[in-house]
């Protein structure tokens, strides 16, 4: 047995979570068993335990689409017992048993090495949010958006998602500006990398088609009115990752951007990508994270904890990233 959060529907189909006694036996099969020390709580895992959103797509279920750990026991080539390895994604938490539980199992061939330059707790305050930033990242390099090229802002300033964005962005020497909702937090932004902080409050309303070009660049983590406006102001043949959807799913924007001025939107997916760019990012992570800068936006709590917490972060009161320590 091993203690872990499981969700359960009731008839009327409203979300139950506990923390709970699991048989190991009822693990899902896989090659790889991982004894589970981090995970951590990100937007979907709070859509999940809170039921405000069909995150959970098969129950029971153990939610949590990341963790960090130590493999117990494996039949897969590339990892023995006594690894240290990091999972992000792959459908855990959502069809498959997820990473707020002491024990997991999983294919091998989704499991990273954890690198040598962070404990299980800074991958987790890294977690599936810092992954994708560093997807994001990398993506701006591939199309060739270069500092010199001019400022780039970062939406959802805030969140775990957009801090990293920051310290990456920063540290490869752009200008960087913070877009948030929360202007209070500009001593952090700034301590992150961030040049300048903008109130979201200048981007909530419907975008131009073709506003004054201001960006060189975009990670955008919250879609709808405030992409649109992001794309309006996109200098010629600049970039904007698209990798959330805080704001909404909807897009109110028209083709002007795309035709007039050779702005390119690519979209960010990080749940099933291929383990090659997985390393990737890793290494990007490694190279350019401060682990410092993990300890100034992230929280830790114990696996007790999660549920409350879950509720706090649907309504907006988390501020970067929470990591959850499963033995606590």
């Amino acid at each position: 047995m091993f203690k872990a959060i499981l969700l359960t529907r009731t008839e009327d189909k409203a979300t139950q979570a506990a923390v709970t006694e699991v048989d190991e036996a009822d693990l899902p099969e896989g090659d790889v068993t991982v004894a589970v020390s981090h995970s951590t709580l990100n937007y979907k895992d709070g859509l999940a335990i809170t039921g405000k959103g069909p995150v959970v797509r098969s129950w029971p279920m153990i939610p949590g689409i990341d963790f960090a750990g130590t493999v117990t026991e494996s039949a897969h080539p590339d990892f023995k017992a006594g690894d240290a390895v990091v999972l992000n994604g792959w459908g855990i938490g959502e069809t498959r048993w997820g990473g707020l539980g002491a024990v997991a199992r999983v294919p091998g061939d989704w499991l990273v090495p954890l690198p040598a330059a962070f404990t299980p707790a800074q991958a987790m305050a890294i977690g599936t949010a810092g992954y994708t930033a560093a997807l994001a990242v990398l993506e701006l390099d591939r199309q060739g958006v270069t500092p010199d090229k001019g400022p780039v802002l970062v939406t959802g300033a805030s969140g775990g998602l957009g801090g990293v964005a920051i310290a990456l962005l920063a540290k490869r020497g752009f200008e960087v500006v913070a877009l948030t909702g929360r202007t209070q937090e500009e001593g952090y932004l700034k301590s992150l990398g961030a040049a300048a902080v903008m109130d979201r409050a200048e981007y909530a309303g419907p975008a131009k088609p073709l506003a004054k070009e201001r960006w060189a660049g975009a990670v955008d983590a919250v879609g709808s009115h405030t992409l649109a406006n992001v794309l309006s102001q996109v200098k010629y043949f600049g970039t904007v990752a698209a990798c959330g959807l805080a704001g909404g799913m909807d897009l109110p924007t028209s083709v002007a951007p795309f035709i007039l001025r050779g702005v390119k939107l690519c979209g960010i997916e990080s749940v099933y990508m291929p383990k090659p760019e997985r390393l990737a990012a890793y290494e990007l992570l490694a190279r350019d994270l401060d682990p410092n800068h993990l300890t100034a936006m992230t929280d830790e709590i114990g696996l007790s904890e999660a549920i409350p917490a879950a509720a706090r972060l649907m309504e907006g009161q988390v501020r970067g990233r929470l990591v959850v320590d499963i033995a606590r």
